[in-house]
């Protein structure tokens, strides 16, 4: 039964029963209603907010990023759901364009993994940086509990750029003393710098993670997500 569909029993309830329950009997039925709704809010619900990384691209909806993370959540004791904000395409810009109503009064807390299609476009670090942040402070106002996903960039467009890019997510953890990993791709990174070892994990566009490569990054997140989750409570 839906939160909403509750409250409407407790309040013709108190219609009913003149206001305020007269006898012991009229009580304890306006406390059980209560008690079904703070059993209804006791799940957990996360917004996983990024980009095809999180959406799923190219993978059967069971073997995306969030529905993977979820179950592994769930089979660590979490009664959780996880909301797949992920844009296929979605730089940091339009994170910051739609962070503010993909903040619905249901989302407990936040993962936020984005930046790796600016680095695709060659986007000014800058740029990004103060999207992220915009993005950070949207959530901030709402003290919600926030996980920060850095993002490497490549080197083909120069140490200069690597360097200023790389250097977005760690400064922000810092500067918001946000939960932090540094890395979405570590795990993958871990058994291999060799791009032909880590065809294996891979998609054919080289780019996005199949399913096997989605569940090796979910086990490397999954516990700083239960830690966010006991930062929530």
């Amino acid at each position: 039964m839906g939160i909403q569909n509750l409250w409407i029993k407790f309040q013709n309830l108190i219609l009913s029963y003149g206001g305020l329950a007269r006898t012991g009997k009229h009580l304890s039925a306006i406390c059980f209603c209560l008690m079904l709704a703070g059993q209804a809010t006791a799940q957990t619900t996360i917004l996983a907010f990024g980009d095809s990384l999180t959406q799923g691209y190219g993978l059967p909806q069971q073997d995306g990023f969030v529905p993977q993370m979820e179950r592994w959540l769930q089979d660590h004791g979490t009664d959780v759901r996880l909301i797949n904000g992920g844009v296929s395409g979605d730089t940091t810009a339009g994170g910051a364009a739609r962070i503010d109503w993909s903040l619905d009064p249901t989302i407990d807390a936040v993962i936020l993994c984005l930046g790796g299609n600016d680095v695709l476009r060659g986007l000014p670090p800058q740029s990004s940086r103060d999207n992220l942040r915009q993005i950070i402070e949207t959530v901030n106002r709402r003290n919600l509990p926030l996980l920060l996903i850095g993002m490497k960039a490549p080197g083909n467009y120069g140490a200069t750029y690597k360097a200023e890019f790389d250097a977005i997510y760690p400064k922000l953890a810092a500067e918001y003393d946000l939960p932090f990993a540094p890395d979405f791709f570590a795990p993958l990174r871990q058994i291999s710098s060799n791009p032909a070892d880590l065809k294996a994990y891979f998609q054919a566009d080289g780019i996005h993670p199949n399913a096997q490569g989605v569940a090796l990054i979910v086990s490397h997140l999954g516990p700083q997500v239960l830690t966010l989750l006991e930062a929530q409570k």
